[in-house]
């Protein structure tokens, strides 16, 4: 339910934004707006209480942001807020950024490796990324998982690429195991 009410929201923003041609704006301002909420989790648990009124919610939220962000994201705030969404906001945000990025050609890859990458072996993996996929530019998150043994993990979107020792042994150990019990 969470990922349909994320990608409801989010995708309704997002044709706005077109709509509007503010997807400059609309991804400026969402970001800051993310950073705020990150930084002031009172804030949050304002908003998500059970015994405050709505409309109190409301104006606290326009009392925040109004005359600071678009009006439009005013509304499209005090909107998940009437329609008791807001615990959703990160997932709307967030689903909302993806699709700015997709709309603009930029990739949001998560590479997994067993050590760290050294600062060129990072341009090298982004240069190869970009070389074999549609995207005009990469956005990269990198991490360490030292029970890969070797090899990395890419995530872009819903694609894994799992080329680590670790996963090789578990298919290996699989095909022996299958050997045996024939």
């Amino acid at each position: 339910m969470a990922k349909l009410v994320s990608k409801t929201y989010g995708e309704a923003l997002f044709e706005l934004a077109v709509e509007e041609d503010k997807v400059d704006v609309f991804m400026e301002e969402i970001s800051e707006i993310k950073k705020v909420l990150a930084q002031n989790t009172d804030f949050a648990k304002f908003m998500n209480h059970p015994k405050i009124l709505k409309e109190e919610k409301i104006e606290v939220l326009e009392n925040v942001f109004k005359g600071r962000i678009a009006d439009e994201l005013t509304g499209f705030l005090a909107l998940i807020v009437t329609k008791d969404r807001y615990h959703e906001i990160d997932a709307i945000l967030d689903y909302f950024l993806g699709e700015i990025k997709s709309y603009r050609g930029i990739g949001i890859a998560y590479v997994t490796t067993a050590s760290e990458l050294n600062s060129r072996q990072q341009r090298e993996t982004e240069q190869k990324l970009l070389e074999t996929t549609s995207y005009k530019q990469m956005e990269m998150h990198y991490a360490v998982d030292e029970s890969l043994i070797g090899g990395m993990v890419i995530r872009i979107g819903d694609r894994v690429v799992d080329s680590s020792i670790k996963t090789k042994l578990n298919e290996l150990t699989r095909q022996l195991l299958k050997i045996q019990l024939s």
